[in-house]
């Protein structure tokens, strides 16, 4: 079993303040005979009963360690990995790398992560670790 986030509860805590219901703690995904993934969260909204509804996995970074790089480096890994699991085996699931917001403000504003989020098209969840709310949902970097 995989180490939890230092954030991990509360990224989950703000996702159900905003309605969402906790499916999966981790979300399991098999890739191939022999590999499974395990993605920090798996939620879903309800839309409407003739809608359905909307699915979500979400891998928790806490951007922590000395070196900001680094850490975005192995997010990024993980999350194109497990991006590519989720389109094999559960494709209507739509994954977000969910981030601090600290982080947000000073390292996701240089130029190499903007560039990547946009170049591989990474959704992200803003989050503060602190009131556990999640601060904003980034569907699509523009700049």
């Amino acid at each position: 079993m995989s180490a939890k986030d230092k954030f991990h509860e509360a990224v989950k805590k703000g996702l159900q303040k905003e309605q969402w219901l906790i499916t999966h703690d981790p979300l399991r995904v098999d890739f191939g005979e022999k590999d499974e993934v395990r993605i920090d969260l798996g939620a879903e909204k309800l839309l409407g009963a003739e809608r359905g509804g909307e699915k979500i996995a979400v891998e928790i970074k806490s951007f922590l360690n000395d070196s900001a790089l680094f850490d975005f480096h192995t997010a990024l890994g993980q999350f194109l990995n497990y991006r590519l699991a989720l389109k094999e085996n559960d494709s209507k699931r739509i994954l977000y790398l969910a981030v601090p917001i600290s982080a947000y403000e000073s390292f996701f504003q240089r130029d190499l992560p903007k560039a990547s989020i946009k170049e591989y098209q990474v959704k992200l969840i803003v989050y503060d670790p602190i009131d556990e709310v999640i601060v904003k949902w980034i569907e699509q970097l523009i700049n």
